[in-house]
């Protein structure tokens, strides 16, 4: 038996999230690409910024953790998931500060649809780094797999409010908003 999806806890923590108080731990100089990336009319392309952040969210200081980040992701590319899952599990035991850690095994238990550990390992990320709008994405699909429509419209709008530039989530929000809230699948 698995274990049970903490929805309202994660959904509490994204509501909650202050997304202008950059975390700690985080380079500071996401702190003027996310600046730039809230605005409408950011002074660069919204993807070169996105990639600007994704970059240094993947990459640590550290080149140990880098390469075993690599690692990680080059596995989940070609599909060996057990391999990504014991490198992830080292990464974050070795790095539990690395917030992209923690986001890199959500994704991996999602695709996997092991809900309860991605969404346990989305409120690690978001506690390390609020403005992961990848997590807060990655959350609401969860609740979208789960029929909880209204938690992922709230969680897919809290990313936009930190991204705007996310396309596929603006167009899904509309979608959701002119069916009252719900997706049809």
């Amino acid at each position: 038996m698995s274990d049970p999806i903490a929805f309202e806890d994660c959904l509490k923590l994204v509501l909650s999230l202050d997304a202008t108080t950059p975390a700690a731990a985080q380079p500071k100089r996401l702190d003027s690409l996310f600046r730039d990336l809230s605005r409408f009319q950011p002074r660069r392309p919204a993807y070169e910024l996105q990639d600007l952040i994704w970059a240094i969210w993947t990459n640590h200081r550290d080149p140990h953790a880098d390469e075993a980040m690599e690692q990680a992701i080059n596995a989940m590319a070609v599909k060996h998931y057990d391999m990504a899952h014991l490198v992830l599990d080292a990464l974050v035991d070795a790095r539990p500060d690395w917030s992209e850690a923690w986001n890199k095994r959500a994704t991996l238990h999602f695709i996997r649809g092991d809900d309860a550990n991605a969404v346990a390992d989305v409120m690690e990320t978001l506690k390390r780094e609020p403005r992961h709008f990848g997590a807060i994405s990655g959350f609401a699909q969860i609740c979208l797999r789960h029929g909880r429509e209204a938690d992922a419209l709230a969680a897919f709008e809290v990313a936009l409010g930190i991204n705007p530039h996310l396309e596929g989530v603006a167009a899904l929000v509309a979608e959701m908003h002119a069916k009252g809230g719900r997706v049809l699948h």
